[in-house]
């Protein structure tokens, strides 16, 4: 049987952080265990293939955006995301910033940021075992025994959640923690595309709407929302889409299933404006351009594109020129561009990107992430229960919480 100081289980972005951040106490001694053929696929997905690797907003402005914030306040201060890029600028690579704070790196490869990770752990020595599905773990006094067939003293569960199981992805992280007492809250689709059952909609497919603002309840994002062939998406309706799904009664584990009723997603396509100051302007404009048709004029508020959508959703005949619109269909156009319903019927779970949910925080110590329960068994990335909105936040959780994790094996 092989022995090991430390085993980390997964070697997506969390687990080869956490292998190199181990190493460094403990070389020679760390094994990094991959169920797949290789290391960091989901990785390769993020960023459209680009990496968005973190955001470069202030560790405050971070845990804000963080369900859990005061969990992970040590993590994100012990390994913020000015180290985090630090780590790959000593191996000369450079990032640049998009909107939103985005960071992606100059390269616009996902490959470039996975290099050097790999980089790090053949320099520090990790041992690397790809195709290796960790069937069973027991504890025997002071060492865990895997598969029975490697011993060691410390293990880091970083498995991932339940999104793009073709990397590796699929909860099995999720069954090792709970034959060992841990409590997993429910697990659910984050990040993910929402499915209209519109088909007037549905035929704008590649429309993007900028410059608006899109809500759920008391939510909302002001960033793009892109129409596709099955309903809507793009960053807006990804980051919303986490109140929406939390909000569903469903568990993943279990039902693998969730009823939609009555959610609505409401988008204002001029958000610069107050109902009252667009009533205003929208009654001056009728005056000076009375001979303008309503559906020409109204390219001033809606891609062209979307205009007859709008019009057959509000009931309104386009044809018709400014000066002979009634009051009725004045307050129709106004109330539609501050308020335009969606009903949402469910969601594109295959595109989700995140997991929402996962091992319960109350079970972890914040400053090692380390079992409460098991002692020497850690956690990291996305198998635990925080998640974020979209911009890099959610990497960022990954991998602070993982270097955490490594340093405290020592």
């Amino acid at each position: 049987m092989k022995e090991f100081k430390v085993a980390i289980i997964g070697g997506g972005s969390a687990g080869m952080i956490a292998a190199i951040a181990a190493s460094k106490n403990s070389k020679n001694s760390i094994i990094l265990l991959e169920k797949t053929d290789s290391l960091g696929k989901k990785l390769l997905l993020t960023g459209g293939g680009r990496c968005n690797i973190t955001n470069s907003s202030s560790i405050k402005e971070h845990l804000k955006l963080i369900n859990n914030k005061n969990f992970l306040k040590h993590s994100f201060y012990s390994f913020s995301n000015e180290d985090l890029l630090e780590l790959f600028k000593k191996k000369g690579l450079d990032f640049k910033e998009e909107k939103n704070n985005r960071i992606f790196p100059k390269t616009n490869d996902s490959r470039s940021v996975l290099n050097i990770l790999k980089e790090y752990l053949n320099e520090l020595n990790v041992k690397i075992n790809l195709k290796f599905e960790v069937s069973k773990i027991t504890k025997e006094n002071n060492h865990f025994i895997i598969n029975n067939s490697i011993k060691v003293s410390k293990i880091i569960l970083s498995t991932g959640g339940i999104t793009y199981p073709q990397t590796g992805s699929s909860g099995d992280g999720y069954k090792i923690a709970k034959n060992f007492n841990h409590t997993i809250t429910n697990i659910k689709h984050g990040l993910v595309p929402l499915i209209v059952k519109d088909k007037y909609l549905n035929e704008l497919s590649g429309i993007t709407l900028e410059n608006i603002e899109v809500s759920y309840g008391k939510y909302s994002s002001t960033k793009e929302v892109l129409i596709s062939h099955f309903g809507i998406s793009g960053p807006g309706i990804l980051d919303i889409s986490n109140k929406i799904v939390e909000n569903i009664d469903y568990n993943i584990l279990e039902k693998n299933k969730a009823i939609f009723k009555n959610i609505f997603i409401k988008i204002d396509f001029y958000p610069k404006m107050t109902l009252e100051n667009l009533n205003i302007k929208i009654i001056n404009d009728i005056s000076l351009n009375g001979k303008t048709k309503i559906k020409n004029y109204l390219k001033n508020y809606l891609p062209n594109k979307f205009i007859d959508f709008f019009l057959k959703k509000t009931e309104i005949n386009g044809d018709k020129t400014l000066s002979n619109i009634g009051k009725k269909d004045k307050n129709k156009i106004i109330n539609n561009l501050k308020e335009f319903k969606i009903e949402v019927k469910g969601i594109y779970k295959d595109l989700s990107k995140i997991t929402i949910g996962g091992i319960a925080i109350k079970d972890i110590n914040p400053k090692t992430m380390e079992s409460k329960i098991i002692k020497n068994l850690y956690f990291a990335g996305e198998i635990l229960e925080p998640y974020s909105i979209s911009g890099g936040y959610n990497l960022q959780i990954a991998f602070s919480t993982a270097y955490l994790a490594g340093e405290s094996t020592k």
